[in-house]
């Protein structure tokens, strides 16, 4: 095992339609996409773009969409470790505008334990929160190997205080600074608090606010992709994780500035394209992103 990631995963139906249908109306969609979705997932599946060899636990039910979701995993060289439900899971996502709404449909009710994996070999773990029985025992164990821990806070859970004992690298959204009440310059403070090496808080169009060591708050703009380029910003985060994850690595003794400036040239790759797995860029593609854009205003 290289690296293991630990989140939900799901079936993700994206389709891009002027209006959502009510009552009995129907509309025709003018495109859409299915991939695999999930936050962790979806960073293994762009770790795996980009070299790595990942293991992926989540959660998997005995049906068609679970056999779909192996056959991508398979493909893209993932290594899918699953823990029992019922039903696989499904998100409907329709972007419009630079944002995205979602209806998600979710099977967490775990009839069995997580399984016991063999860390041997790990050189990193990732996680999204979701699972967090498994994230905290696994970050515990990779904290005492001395494994990189990497966290993906998309939102404040009630597990995240416990959680983060264990986490060397933190990048969270706005959206957790806004449900702890805190704003960006104060979260650093909390991850701080927390013993977190590396803080970041993710603000989208605007870029990022992030520490390394433990040191003082840094920005980083976001790339100028053209408004007239953007297709589907769901995704591009989770992207931003498995790339800066991927790079941390490859590249140990690059900075965290590197890192975080090749997610986030991986991202704005990420946000032209239609679904997930049209989304994931290659080393490539990275760099024609990098030479290509300039930072936004």
């Amino acid at each position: 095992m290289e690296a293991l990631f630990i989140g939900h995963a799901y079936i993700d139906i994206t389709f891009i339609a002027d209006q959502l249908p009510t009552g009995d109306e129907k509309t025709i969609a003018d495109d859409y996409a299915v991939a695999f979705g999930g936050n962790a997932t979806t960073s293994a599946f762009c770790a795996a773009k980009l070299g790595l060899k990942p293991d992926l636990l989540c959660q998997q039910a005995d049906d068609w969409l679970a056999r779909m979701f192996l056959e991508m995993a398979s493909r893209a060289g993932v290594s899918v470790h699953g823990r029992k439900v019922k039903h696989s899971s499904l998100s409907f996502i329709m972007p419009k505008d630079g944002k995205r709404a979602i209806v998600r449909c979710r099977d967490d009710e775990f009839i069995h334990p997580a399984p016991t994996l063999n860390l041997t070999g790990c050189r990193g773990l990732h996680v999204d929160g979701h699972m967090a029985d498994a994230a905290i025992h696994y970050a515990k164990a990779c904290r005492e190997m001395g494994v990189l821990t990497s966290l993906d806070g998309g939102s404040a859970r009630p597990t995240t205080d416990a959680l983060l004992e264990f986490i060397d690298v933190a990048a969270v959204s706005e959206r957790m600074c806004e449900q702890m009440q805190l704003n960006p310059l104060a979260m650093l403070d909390y991850l701080r608090s927390k013993g977190v090496k590396v803080g970041a808080v993710t603000l989208g169009e605007r870029g990022l606010v992030w520490y390394e060591d433990g040191g003082e708050a840094h920005t980083m703009p976001a790339l100028a992709v053209p408004a007239g380029d953007v297709i589907d910003t769901s995704g591009a985060g989770d992207v931003f994780h498995g790339a800066y994850f991927a790079s941390a690595l490859t590249n140990p003794e690059r900075s965290w500035a590197d890192h975080f400036e090749f997610g986030r040239a991986a991202s704005a790759f990420a946000v032209q394209r239609l679904g997930n797995e049209a989304s994931l860029p290659s080393m490539d593609d990275i760099a024609t992103i990098r030479s290509a854009l300039r930072e936004a205003a």
